[in-house]
């Protein structure tokens, strides 16, 4: 009887943490929304003013159509600059995470260790170095400065990496004596049976390139070159003063993200547990 209570208890504390950590992280995004679409004149301090009229949209459209605001072009480049990363970091972290799982090599371990080492250098630390390497080689202003420096992603490589290693060896023993080479297995077999991982690296992996603000801001000066999270807390900065006008830029700023999480989120929870299961 004293388990069952003692469980019942541990069970109802759990829940309640789980909720308010919740009401945590939704509060936020409930008050930008409110003030996003509040009018300047209504006193958004006061919680009983937020769910009642009036409502309106003229936040957004004035900073949609802002002069100096090229919120359309800034989202293009944001979609394409994560789309590209997104597709170059699964391919390359495809390869790396199956030689590491299924092939033997000299130094393997080792390369290995470091790869995982790379995870512990704050990407502060390494701006200096990517500065002066674009910078020499004429690179800087450019899509691919903004694209390179992510392709490199440890953590995806050790997610893969568990994933392959937890299927069946004799998947790719009858592989080997069909004749199949190392990049045939790998597309043909490995990342077919990966699905879930894959996609929920491809989620992570467009999330962060969409919010990624420092080295974008450090390394991009031309206006058509520039992405949303750049564009819009600096026009924000020197040109909005309102906070309704405020908050729906961060609106436009978050929105997009929230919504591939709230769609997804499945997928990134299966897919980062199912690389943990060993077959």
């Amino acid at each position: 009887m004293e388990k069952t209570n003692k469980k019942f208890y541990t069970e109802w504390l759990f829940n309640l943490l789980t909720y308010g950590l919740c009401i945590l992280w939704l509060v936020p995004i409930v008050w930008m929304a409110v003030v996003t679409f509040k009018p300047e004149s209504v006193d958004v301090t006061k919680v009983s003013n937020w769910f009642q009229p009036p409502f309106t949209l003229e936040n957004v459209k004035a900073v949609l159509n802002h002069p100096q605001a090229d919120v359309f072009r800034w989202i293009a480049n944001s979609a394409i600059i994560s789309t590209i990363t997104t597709c170059g970091v699964l391919l390359i972290c495809t390869l790396a995470a199956f030689a590491f799982s299924r092939i033997s090599f000299r130094g393997k371990n080792i390369l290995f260790i470091v790869i995982m080492a790379g995870m512990m250098i704050p990407r502060e630390a390494t701006l200096v170095p990517l500065y002066t390497l674009f910078q020499s080689t004429g690179m800087l202003n450019t899509r691919f400065s903004l694209i390179a420096p992510s392709l490199a992603a440890p953590f995806a490589i050790i997610i893969l990496k568990n994933f392959f290693d937890g299927l069946p060896n004799a998947l790719f023993e009858a592989a080997q004596i069909d004749g199949c080479g190392w990049f045939r297995t790998c597309f043909g077999i490995a990342a077919p049976l990966s699905k879930s991982a894959l996609s929920s690296l491809a989620i992570l992996v467009f999330m962060q390139s969409w919010n990624d603000f420092l080295w974008p801001f450090i390394s991009i000066t031309k206006p058509e070159l520039v992405t949303i999270p750049v564009g819009l807390p600096v026009f924000r900065s020197q040109y909005l003063t309102g906070m309704g006008l405020t908050m729906a830029a961060g609106a436009l700023l978050a929105a997009p993200i929230i919504l591939v999480f709230i769609v997804f989120q499945k997928n990134i929870v299966k897919g980062i547990a199912s690389a943990g299961i060993k077959g």
